[in-house]
């Protein structure tokens, strides 16, 4: 574990990742048996912050940073690879610069798994006991489980940040804005990029755990069909009867498909990016179309354009 001295410019996790570092920790108590857990991410180079408590009876351990190679959880992360000591403060196959937080919280055997994604530590979780005990395979294995599982947050996470950079140009100050009547707005091939974007966001929403997440990528979503609704897309000869500005009552649900549909994918893909069976994404497609006023997949998928619901 980390201390708190010397430390520069820290980068704080965002909510998201503080939610899945909550899940992670709540994952390794379970399935290690282990009362005591404790992790966090990547806080500035060369180290992670603790930002996340769970069984502890004080607050020392929170906001202390891990430097990388120091205690138990800098030498995971640097070696990449869990470790496990049965006696914290007697251990001599790790440096004690921060023995006194670990003495504070009453812990003595404790075991860290490093958080790897892409190669690249993000973080590092900890497991522990108020009692000097030998921690065998199992309960190291339990903590991995819970830290490959925290890489899989992380990675959907990384790949919604790039999907939303590649949808949403930066607009002035930091946040961002779908593109709108300027600069490239009415690039065919840049809106056919921002409408498989929008597809793959949708699809993306549905497999992450993390509920604010989830509103976050379905709420861009919503920018970006409605900066095409400005646009006026979705027009032309193929519509159906769906007018501009008018709620088809669509359900989230339809949504998804109809994105889908208009990223190309036969209905047996889109059953696969939904998981859903191919017999209801056909039963989503038929209430598409009634809603629409569409006759054919096509003209539902440029109707649902012109009312703003897809970009």
């Amino acid at each position: 574990m980390g201390g708190t001295g010397g430390i520069g410019v820290q980068l704080e996790p965002a909510a998201n990742d503080s939610a899945d570092v909550r899940a992670a920790l709540s994952r390794l108590r379970r399935a290690t048996g282990l009362p005591v857990a404790f992790g966090g991410l990547l806080a500035g180079t060369g180290r992670y912050r603790i930002n996340e408590l769970a069984g502890t009876e004080t607050t020392v351990l929170h906001g202390l940073d891990i430097a990388q190679g120091n205690g138990l959880g800098g030498k995971a992360a640097t070696l990449c690879r869990p470790l496990a000591v049965t006696d914290y403060g007697a251990s001599s196959v790790i440096s004690h610069e921060y023995d006194a937080a670990v003495a504070a919280e009453g812990l003595r055997s404790v075991l860290a798994v490093p958080v790897i994604v892409r190669r690249r530590v993000r973080g590092v979780l900890y497991g522990a006991l108020r009692r000097p005990v030998r921690l065998g395979d199992r309960p190291l294995s339990a903590a991995v489980e819970a830290a490959r599982e925290l890489e899989q947050a992380l990675v959907l996470q990384d790949e919604a940040a790039r999907l939303l950079a590649e949808a949403l140009p930066p607009a002035a100050g930091a946040r961002k804005a779908p593109p709108g009547p300027g600069a490239g707005a009415g690039d065919p091939a840049r809106w056919e990029e921002v409408r498989e974007a929008h597809g793959e966001l949708r699809a993306l929403a549905q497999r992450v755990g993390d509920p604010v997440l989830r509103r976050e990528l379905l709420a861009a979503c919503g920018r970006l069909a409605a900066a095409s609704s400005r646009r006026g897309g979705g027009g032309g000869a193929e519509g159906g009867t769906g007018s501009a500005g008018v709620d088809p009552g669509l359900s989230p649900r339809e949504v998804d498909v109809l994105a889908c549909v208009a990223s190309g994918a036969t209905n047996a893909v889109v059953a696969e990016r939904l998981g859903l069976r191919p017999e209801t994404v056909k039963s989503y497609l038929r209430s598409c179309m009634r809603k629409l006023g569409a006759h054919t997949r096509l003209q539902a998928v440029v109707a649902a354009r012109r009312v703003g619901v897809l970009p």
